[in-house]
């Protein structure tokens, strides 16, 4: 080890509580891994924080040691390794403070969404968590944040009340719309680049169940299916989120029978009212063709997962996202071509959701959200095999992106952005003038671009 990292290492022994981890030592590699096992990180040191003075004593010791800055929760949204930086692993900031009066949670950075809902359901209550309950509940809603109920409840970012953040000058803040409110603005759907979050403050709501699940087709059914899903979705009320996906699904033994090493068409429905309404609404789909297995029904909230039903361990994942303005007929022969039950392609999920409703409307306090121009998100992911991710994969995710272009907004959504990192791919997350104001308070608040792994706004000073 040399003299500078010596020092380093024991500056940050003194300065905070939580371990510090250097390239070698016990630990340091599991500290490392998240769940997408396709990006290895090989920083400099890693500082297990355990609440935000540790924090903000990592963020200093890397501004006076000229290393840059990353942020690891669960390690979902990888997308790019943390080469050389001062990696702050959040996963011990797990504290949930519930208020069931004023229906809101204080949330950690480490925390899961299957922690908050535990701790808030016994109040009745239930946060916008995502599809997948074991995704960091801090790093999806700085994204903005889709939910299997969005289209009836907006965002996630929308119903943020409060955020404790260190900035690149090693300060903590408090943001909300009285204290410092273009930070405010600009965490809640900026996402990464402004600093490092150690607790969202957001809404509750009272909700205990859901009609929801999922409908699963054959492969052979897909056309049917899709172009069916184009028309029926113009039907739906706000209160029903839908989605479909494409799924090519290996072979495992937890899976049930009927889809265990299939190709298969998976509808996803969540409806916010009476069963029997959501039945009626449903019942157009459940005709288009026999499903092979119909996992639809009433929900507790605590149970969510199922609508989705995301892998939960880790895996290796390469993805692209991109939002379309409409779903046309071609649209839908257009993916059905490049990856529908005819196409030999790598691709684990090629999934279609469904915006719109409260997701097209700007909340009651502004934020930097984008894509509310939207009327689907399209995503696809390549299968976890490592020795495609090089090479057969972000080929076929690129055929998908190309085929779909003609019904492209131009625009994407920063959570789905996947590995497009490129200044130009970012950003197409934000209209202009969003992008303006983020890259001017990116400036502001992390002069030294300390914050630049990931997804992050471009910056327009160059530096």
């Amino acid at each position: 080890m040399d003299t500078t990292h010596s020092s380093m290492e024991a500056a940050l022994r003194h300065e905070v509580i939580g371990p510090v981890l250097m390239p070698g030592q016990d630990g340091f590699e599991e500290e490392a891994a998240g769940f997408n096992l396709a990006v290895r990180h090989r920083p400099a040191v890693i500082v297990g924080a355990t609440g935000v003075e540790d924090v903000a004593a990592a963020v200093r010791l890397a501004v006076a040691h000229r290393l840059p800055v990353a942020v690891q929760a669960t390690g979902h949204g990888a997308v790019q390794a943390a080469d050389g930086a001062l990696l702050v692993s959040t996963r011990r900031m797990r504290e949930i403070v519930v208020d069931p009066v004023a229906r809101t949670a204080r949330i950690g950075a480490g925390c899961t969404w299957a922690e908050v809902v535990a701790a808030v359901s016994p109040y009745g209550l239930a946060p916008l968590s995502g599809s997948a309950s074991g995704v960091g509940a801090v790093g999806f809603t700085l994204g903005g944040g889709i939910g299997p109920i969005a289209r009836t409840f907006g965002f996630a970012a929308d119903h943020v009340r409060e955020i404790t953040v260190v900035t690149g000058d090693g300060r903590i803040r408090t943001a909300d719309t009285g204290r410092e409110p273009d930070l405010f603005w600009a965490l809640r759907g900026g996402k990464g680049g402004f600093g490092v979050v150690a607790s969202i403050t957001v809404d509750l709501f009272p909700i205990t169940s859901v009609y929801g699940g999922g409908l699963f087709y054959a492969g052979e059914d897909a056309p049917s299916v899709l172009h069916a899903y184009r028309t029926w979705t113009a039907t739906l009320p706000e209160a029903t989120t839908t989605s479909v996906a494409l799924l090519r699904l290996p072979p495992l033994p937890e899976l049930p029978p009927q889809l265990s090493g299939r190709f298969v068409v998976h509808l996803r429905i969540a409806h916010m009212g009476e069963d029997r309404e959501a039945e009626a609404l449903l019942a157009p789909m459940r005709a288009v063709a026999a499903p092979v297995l119909d996992a639809v029904g009433p929900l507790p909230y605590t149970a969510l997962d199922a609508i989705h039903q995301d892998p939960a361990g880790p895996m290796p994942v390469a993805e692209r996202g991109m939002l379309l303005r409409e779903l046309t007929g071609e649209a839908v022969d257009a993916l059905l071509t490049v990856a529908g039950p005819a196409a030999q392609v790598p691709l684990a999920v090629v999934e279609l959701r469904q915006l719109g409703g409260a997701l097209a409307r700007e909340p009651k306090e502004p934020n930097a959200v984008g894509g509310r121009d939207a009327a689907f998100s399209l995503m696809v992911i390549g299968a976890p095999v490592p020795e495609l991710m090089d090479s057969a994969v972000p080929a076929a995710i690129r055929a998908v992106v190309e085929a779909a272009a003609p019904w492209s907004t131009g625009g994407t959504m920063i959570n789905f952005q996947g590995s497009a990192l490129a200044p130009e791919q970012l950003s197409r997350a934000w209209p202009e003038p969003v992008l303006a104001r983020l890259a001017e308070l990116r400036d502001r608040f992390d002069p030294a671009n300390l914050f630049r792994f990931g997804h992050v706004v471009p910056r327009r000073s160059g530096r």
